[in-house]
């Protein structure tokens, strides 16, 4: 449990605040440990999130704990344990969730610790396989065939019969010009 301080200090409650901010700008976070991490991995790591528009924010897990409570968000104090960085999603969460472990099994000391997807909390198992699934694009992209798929049969069918009736007249035609000949 936390130490509650006699006097607040403005720093810690600005700090606090702009969490809070950056926190009430997306639906969904990934925690993870990234103590090992050199500052050239994490800066490469935080430009391939950038990519997504996602940020990956180290911070205090004191601040993060209140600024998420701030914000009635389900209780994730379980994943602000020790050294934690919050990749903060505001669109393809499972995109920013492939990009942490394709980066975690190239660089091990990348630990992802668990998930706050909407309203609901993964833990680290939940998140990798909800970083195989399909993104938005790909969904969409999926769905867009399914319902192209009839209307691209019903113009081949639709151009079928008229194929069909030239390919008849054309046939008596050469039979005819056979005849006469």
């Amino acid at each position: 449990m936390a130490i509650v301080a006699k006097k607040v200090q403005d720093a810690k409650v600005s700090s606090i605040g702009e969490l809070k901010d950056s926190f009430g700008a997306a639906p969904d976070f990934i925690f993870a440990d990234y103590r090992g991490l050199t500052v050239e991995q994490i800066s490469e790591l935080r430009k391939k999130l950038r990519q997504k528009e996602a940020q990956f924010k180290v911070v205090k897990n004191n601040f993060a704990r209140i600024a998420f409570e701030q914000l009635s968000a389900p209780d994730v104090s379980s994943y602000l344990i020790g050294p934690t960085a919050v990749a903060i999603s505001p669109k393809d969460s499972n995109e920013v969730a492939k990009i942490l472990f394709d980066f975690a099994k190239e660089t091990p000391a990348l630990k992802v610790k668990g998930g706050l997807v909407g309203e609901s909390i993964y833990d680290a198992a939940q998140v990798e396989a909800f970083s195989k699934l399909p993104g938005r694009l790909e969904l969409i992209s999926m769905l867009m065939s399914v319902m192209n798929g009839p209307a691209r049969n019903l113009a081949g069918c639709l151009n079928d019969v008229n194929a069909r009736l030239v390919r008849t007249i054309k046939a008596i035609g050469d039979k005819k010009a056979e005849g006469a000949a």
